[in-house]
């Protein structure tokens, strides 16, 4: 595989006024999808989820009203990634979805083709847990909105979201999930980047910084087939079909954030990893070593550190 088939830069998946229209199959594999819509206020917009199941995240929106399976959620949603634990709400397959905001932004849909077909349900904010990780330089914040053990309400698709502070390293040390014997399941993955900027983050127009602010990615395989290091910008996203994934570098001035999809291989709904084993020595290194204190960033009440 090459760089331009894994890295897919902004814009290259725009659909009309949507940033981003990633279908398994464009993808290349069997499940795992993201859509990431424009929408303008007041504008109605229906979705057809057919095989997949989906999680509906606003990302820049706010004022989202979410109608499936004849439920009406409202969701409060939030202006930026960087400004707060967002509510989300999750749709079954074979469900027509509908979505209005009070005004213009942006909701990402991920998803997952599945067999079971399960009921809509809303996500608190305050309900999501937040997760410190890492140690020192290596200090994230994991937001497990969709994750295995916080939201067993789904076949296949999980989803969390990351927020690193400017000049960390996240995914780290390098890790897989893929089909090779020693993990213990098996995932498709996908990442998609927004990248902030110090001093922006919280503010009431805080917005992504979509003038040159950037981090790095690393992917690589055992066998050599997968060797990629390469600088992902806002609104990118990088695919992950197998091998070690590893480390997200967040440059100094830019926090970066991805929203982390996973779908599974119709095993065990599980984000369980195997570290590289030339690089989990590293996590030896965190005993005792203080967590960079700007993490967590956010909570579901805002910021916690801009």
């Amino acid at each position: 595989m090459t760089s331009a088939t894994l890295h897919r830069r902004a814009g290259s998946l725009a659909d009309g006024p949507d940033p981003v229209h990633l279908t398994a199959e464009a993808a290349g594999w069997s499940s795992a999808g993201l859509r990431v819509l424009h929408l303008t206020g007041g504008e109605r917009r229906t979705i057809e989820t057919g095989p997949t199941e989906v999680a509906v995240l606003p990302l820049s929106v706010t004022g989202l009203v979410v109608v499936a399976d004849g439920e009406r959620f409202e969701l409060a949603g939030r202006s930026s990634v960087f400004e707060r634990v967002t509510d989300f709400a999750y749709v079954g397959r074979d469900t027509t979805l509908t979505l209005t905001a009070d005004g213009d932004g942006e909701v990402a849909l991920a998803t997952a083709r599945c067999d079971r077909r399960l009921p809509a349900r809303y996500g608190r904010a305050d309900a999501v847990p937040v997760e410190v990780r890492g140690a020192g330089p290596s200090t994230r914040q994991v937001t497990n909105f969709l994750s295995p053990e916080s939201w067993p309400h789904a076949d296949r698709l999980m989803a969390v979201e990351l927020l690193t502070p400017d000049g960390n390293w996240s995914s780290y040390p390098p890790h897989r999930h893929d089909d090779s014997p020693e993990c213990p399941v098996a995932n498709e993955e996908i990442y998609y980047f927004r990248i902030g900027r110090v001093g922006r983050l919280g503010s009431a127009g805080s917005a992504p910084d979509r003038a040159g602010g950037f981090g790095l990615h690393r992917l690589y395989t055992t066998d050599g087939e997968i060797d990629e290091n390469v600088a992902v910008g806002d609104g990118d996203v990088f695919l992950i079909p197998r091998g070690y994934h590893g480390p997200c570098i967040a440059a100094p001035g830019y926090p970066m954030y991805y929203l982390n999809v996973l779908a599974s291989d119709g095993g065990e709904r599980s984000m369980a990893f195997c570290d590289d084993p030339a690089h989990h020595w590293v996590r030896d290194t965190w005993v005792g070593l203080p967590v960079d204190p700007r993490c967590p960033m956010t909570s579901a009440e805002g910021v916690v550190r801009g």
